[in-house]
């Protein structure tokens, strides 16, 4: 039968009895006011045609649909609402089944769980990830989903934002069966429910569910969620399904839904995913095409090394990884499949998946290996003379169209770069460590970088699955330079009366994981030790300098490594230490500082204006594109609360 056209992304055709309906709303199916007036308007053909036994729902393309359409956000309501459709869908006379093709999230997921049947593709997922965005799902998802799989799974799911693929779906009762064909499989599902009784998800009473996994499941999320407010509204509404009756449940829903909408911890997050999408985006890039990456050389396989080779295997590409002698190979070797061995453990690859990315693996202590590699990657010991003399060599061995990255956090890459044949092919791939897992890459554009050299390193370091931030050439690129700004900033206010803890703790209460001198004290204080030394030539004498760390470095206090450091750490536990507090006593007393009490707004206001100030020094340099990437950078990369919008954000916040 000839396609009907409901709306422009909506249309249908008739399949043995039964309306096949088809939203195409590219890229995502995203559910616009179209595809919803699209579906309403289906509806309203099956209810008035006899002959037409009811009605499947599928997306086209590889996704079912991708949630709320994000061009309608912040704007006006336009009819008919998310709710109003998926209350009909539940609602209608004859059966309504959701072929799920692919992803299936937030409202997607919100109008599968209203059809009578759901049918899952064998590589789709479903997830209803609102609280991502400081939300709650706001059609129904903390009604409907605890009266199919229980109060304690919905609150998991709903509360981390979390996606289960097609079989967990199943086992969890939230899908009805995986099919090779989904749409053949749902279209014989109305055939049979047709004239029948019909499941009605609202409908079906919440199992009972033990109070010991609720509280132990809402613990686990609440210390997740580190002060943010939705998932904790996500567990109460949750757990409201199995006490208020539907109608009740979905106003109540509803009702705070749009008190978050409106909340600047949704506003925050928003920014966030906006900023995300923005990111690695550069002016006149997007007609430039990148160059074919295969194989990936590695010179280094410590811990940073390790962990991108770990990464680019997982991807897909081949590695070479280059150290100094054989027996370090073999060392970087064993480092690697131990990462990877981890990995599965942690069930995020398979054994047969491990057992690929080793096959692709090459360890050498043969430099001439890498001429095989379209890009060499050097993350060897970040001193300027041991990478430039890399790349010299590197320049007489790998092909002419490869590309040179420097993984340096502090060096100067285009000095890196001027000593090289060919400039135009060196970029810098800033890691974070653990580079397998941390998903911030600061990517380096160098003076002389060329556009597909640039371009090339932003798809590489998408294919990993991270998050690039292209950042200028500046000390420390854009998070260290800010990192070493408000670390400044803490120490003069040690130095004028606020302990390391009170600054901790202030941080901590902010929602950052860990204090600013526990993060030290974890990366080692001897790194930015030996920094301070290779600047004190050069250091404005008349600037404010604070000797504290100095004098902990000089006494030995390096960290957790060496057991103290900023803290003292007795069996590994973090414990204030009273010598220390010696130590800042002794050095405001040489500056006759007397030291006055801080509270804990006063030391967050100043870190946050410390970090935004060097924020628009870096924006009015043009190190950084963008406020949002700066957000993205200390979000990503130094644990700044993501609800809080990063440290841009929130200084526009308390401006405005």
């Amino acid at each position: 039968m000839a396609e009907i056209r409901f709306s422009e992304s909506v249309s249908a055709r008739l399949e043995g009895g039964v309306l096949l309906v088809t939203i195409d709303n590219a890229p995502v199916n995203a559910l616009s006011a179209d595809v919803r007036s699209g579906l309403m308007a289906a509806l309203d053909h099956v209810a008035e045609r006899s002959t037409i036994a009811g009605l499947v729902i599928t997306g086209a393309g590889n996704t079912f649909i991708g949630g709320a359409d994000i061009r309608e956000f912040g704007k006006p309501p336009v009819d008919p609402l998310l709710p109003e459709v998926i209350e009909r869908i539940e609602t209608f006379d004859k059966p309504v089944a959701a072929a799920v093709n692919g992803p299936a999230l937030g409202g997607g997921c919100e109008v599968a769980l209203a059809c009578h049947g759901r049918i899952a593709g064998e590589k789709v997922s479903f997830g209803l990830p609102e609280v991502k965005l400081g939300l709650v799902p706001g059609a129904g998802g903390t009604q409907r989903l605890p009266r199919l799989i229980g109060t304690v799974m919905a609150i998991d799911l709903i509360g981390t934002g979390r996606a289960v693929k097609a079989a967990e779906a199943v086992a969890l009762g939230l899908a009805d069966s995986i099919a090779a064909d989904p749409v053949a499989v749902a279209l014989a599902f109305v055939q049979e429910q047709a004239g029948k009784p019909l499941r009605r998800t609202g409908m079906i009473a919440v199992p009972p569910a033990h109070a010991k996994a609720v509280g132990a499941v809402e613990a686990k999320v609440l210390a997740k969620a580190r002060g943010q407010a939705a998932p904790a509204e996500a567990i109460r509404l949750v757990k409201a399904a199995g006490e208020l009756d539907l109608k009740q449940g979905l106003a109540e829903e509803r009702a705070t839904f749009r008190r978050l909408r409106d909340s600047v911890e949704s506003a925050a997050l928003r920014h966030v995913f906006f900023a995300e999408r923005a990111a690695g985006k550069v002016e006149g890039l997007d007609k430039v095409s990148p160059r074919p990456i295969a194989i990936v050389g590695v010179v280094g396989t410590g811990l940073m090394g390790s962990g991108i080779a770990v990464s680019a295997l997982i991807s897909g590409y081949r590695v070479v990884a280059l150290e100094q002698t054989e027996e370090a190979a073999a060392g970087g070797r064993a480092r690697i499949a131990e990462t990877l061995d981890k990995t599965v453990r942690a069930g995020r690859l398979t054994a047969d998946g491990r057992d690929e990315c080793l096959a692709r693996l090459q360890t050498t202590a043969e430099a001439v290996e890498l001429a095989k590699a379209d890009l060499v990657i050097e993350a060897v010991f970040d001193d300027l003379q041991v990478k430039t003399e890399l790349f010299q060599k590197l320049d007489g061995i790998v092909a002419p169209g490869a590309i040179l990255a420097t993984n340096t956090s502090y060096l100067d890459p285009d000095t890196i770069a001027a000593a090289t044949v060919d400039p135009s092919r060196v970029v810098g791939l800033h890691f974070f460590s653990p580079a397998n897992v941390m998903r911030l890459v600061e990517v380096v554009d160098c003076a002389k970088t060329a556009p597909d050299v640039l371009a090339t390193a932003l798809a590489f370091v998408k294919r990993l699955g991270k998050l690039p931030v292209v950042t200028g050439v500046t000390e420390g690129f854009i998070g260290n330079r800010i990192f070493s700004a408000y670390r400044r900033e803490a120490e003069f206010m040690l130095e004028d009366g606020a302990l390391p803890q009170e600054i901790d703790a202030a941080l901590e209460a902010y929602g950052f994981p860990m204090g600013i001198f526990a993060v030290n004290d974890m990366a080692g204080l001897e790194i930015a030790w030996a920094r301070r030394k290779r600047q004190a030539a050069t250091r404005d004498p008349a600037a404010r300098y604070v000797e504290i760390a100095d004098r902990l470095c000089e006494a030995g206090r390096l960290g957790r490594k060496s057991g103290r450091g900023w803290y003292a750490y007795p069996d590994g536990e973090r414990t204030v230490d009273p010598d220390v507090t010696a130590v800042i006593e002794t050095a405001r007393a040489a500056k006759r500082i007397t030291p006055r009490a801080f509270k804990s707004d006063e030391i967050m206001n100043r870190l946050l204006n410390a970090m935004c100030d060097e924020g628009k020094a870096l924006l009015a340099e043009g190190i950084a594109a963008r406020p949002g990437d700066i957000d993205l950078v200390m979000i990503n990369g130094y644990g700044f609360p993501a609800h809080k919008g990063g440290p841009m954000f929130a200084a526009g916040q308390s401006k405005g």
